[in-house]
């Protein structure tokens, strides 16, 4: 990714912090503001009332009065919005935790660098979600004119030419992507996979 382009997906990032203490609200505006636009909500209710298509990241505390964090993820889960959800608390995780819909898990205090490198692993999750069905929707394209098309109309077709192009450069994205996961980045970006064991 360029640097013009990493700066410009960082300016349109929003956040969405959710805690009942108004210190961890003013902690990660103060953590995150530099690089990305901060909302926040004291609470479960505040927080769906506030997520919108423009939010990417949901910091979520787990234990608040009312709406608690879970049932706020629950809720997230079953709305149409696609973002990511970092459960931020001082809850200790334990096998409660399996059913729960989060993206990641951290555990209170967190500092600045693990703050931001969750958020940024978040975003790169999602931007390969968003890249890998672009590149599958091009290959279905592919897929249909090598199928339907004779072959000499494709050789001599622009617009081909430039549909392969495209899938290349699609590719070449995917890889650059991949080469930053860690061990968890792929368990989280395939967990949904059936298991062959």
């Amino acid at each position: 990714m360029t640097k013009e382009r990493e700066t410009t997906q960082r300016e349109e990032t929003t956040i969405l912090a959710v805690d009942d203490l108004p210190e961890y609200l003013e902690l990660y505006e103060a953590r995150l503001g530099d690089r990305y636009d901060v909302e926040t909500a004291e609470g479960g209710e505040e927080a769906l009332d506030k997520l919108d298509d423009e939010v990417d990241v949901v910091l979520l505390d787990r234990s608040m009065p009312g709406l608690s964090g879970d049932e706020a993820l629950a809720r997230i889960r079953d709305s149409d919005y696609d973002c990511r959800v970092a459960m931020v608390t001082a809850v200790e995780p334990d096998v409660d935790v399996i059913d729960l819909g989060f993206d990641a898990y951290l555990t209170k205090p967190v500092s600045k660098e693990t703050l931001v490198d969750t958020v940024e692993r978040l975003l790169q999750r999602s931007q390969y979600d968003e890249e890998v069905a672009d590149l599958y929707r091009l290959c279905t394209k592919r897929a249909v004119v090598r199928q339907r098309v004779s072959e000499s109309d494709v050789s001599e077709s622009e617009e081909f030419r430039e549909l392969q192009s495209k899938i290349r450069e699609r590719r070449d994205v995917v890889d650059d992507l991949v080469a930053d996961f860690d061990h968890d980045d792929f368990r989280a970006t395939f967990r949904d996979l059936p298991s062959t064991e």
